[in-house]
């Protein structure tokens, strides 16, 4: 439950030096700071290489070798993070149906479930793009505005989704239960992610970060930037273009030579599941 976690190390990581106590103001700034300084990232799965969600490899990874990640890392550190210091936290797991509401999609996100005094929050610093930068209230219906983006959670049947305000509409994120899950449920979960030759991380290069006011986004060598004036977008010309965007920009260490990253990418977004 958090053991072996190395809290200096983690915020040094993303430059936190306020106070280490179980409450929603911590549980916000850290909320902040991780999506901020942790890259989102499926490089791993990418290239062909495994996704370790064991504490040891996560932190390692993302904490040590500046690395980012995808969901199960992320949401794996976040809460690990959050038990060490004192939180009462728990993973859930999430089906994703973002821009496909109708699909009967298998739980393969994770995300926290944060017991406060003020009542109970959700934390999720791993939904790539569109990761909410500020803990949600689980309270239905009412929209709740963070830092980057409105969101509110629903209920759908039997079932509760996260849905994220879009300019014309609100846009479901996924849907899940207040059941806890257990860590062989993210460990199916992570490998059929990382390995299904349909799944949108190994058929794509996907990164996300938060900068200041901003959300970089990146999907092969399309980047877009969504911004407090509207959304810029390019197309990545070369190699070194996606360098700059990945190494300077996102902050991620890469694990290989750009030029074998850059070789795999699809003409464009390749058709993936789920």
């Amino acid at each position: 439950m958090g053991a072996g976690i190395g809290l200096h190390a983690y915020f040094e990581r993303i430059g936190y030096g306020g106070p280490c106590q179980p409450t929603l103001a911590v549980l916000t700034e850290l909320h902040a700071r991780h999506p901020a300084e942790i890259p989102f990232e499926g490089l791993d799965p990418f290239l062909g290489r495994p996704v370790s969600i064991d504490i040891q490899s996560v932190q390692s990874k993302l904490v040590h070798h500046s690395r980012g990640g995808y969901c199960h890392e992320q949401n794996a550190l976040f809460l690990a993070v959050l038990q060490a210091i004192g939180f009462h936290a728990e993973p859930l797991a999430a089906r994703v149906v973002w821009m496909s509401p109708g699909r009967s999609a298998p739980p393969t996100h994770r995300l926290t479930l944060v017991h406060l005094p003020e009542g109970d929050y959700l934390a999720d610093v791993g939904f790539g793009g569109q990761t909410y930068t500020a803990p949600l209230r689980l309270e239905c219906d009412a929209p709740q505005i963070t830092p980057h983006g409105i969101y509110r959670v629903v209920r759908h049947d039997d079932r509760l989704e996260t849905r994220m305000r879009l300019p014309d509409r609100w846009e479901a994120m996924y849907r899940f239960t207040l059941t806890p899950a257990e860590q062989g449920d993210f460990e199916m979960a992570n490998w059929f992610t990382a390995t299904h030759p349909k799944t949108r991380f190994v058929r794509n290069l996907v990164a996300a970060r938060v900068i200041g006011a901003s959300r970089l986004n990146l999907l092969n060598a399309s980047l877009s930037i969504h911004g407090p004036d509207g959304v810029q977008q390019r197309v990545l010309a070369s190699p070194e273009d996606l360098r700059d965007v990945l190494e300077n920009r996102m902050g991620i260490r890469l694990p290989v030579g750009v030029d074998a990253i850059w070789q795999r990418l699809p003409n464009e977004a390749a058709p993936s599941w789920p």
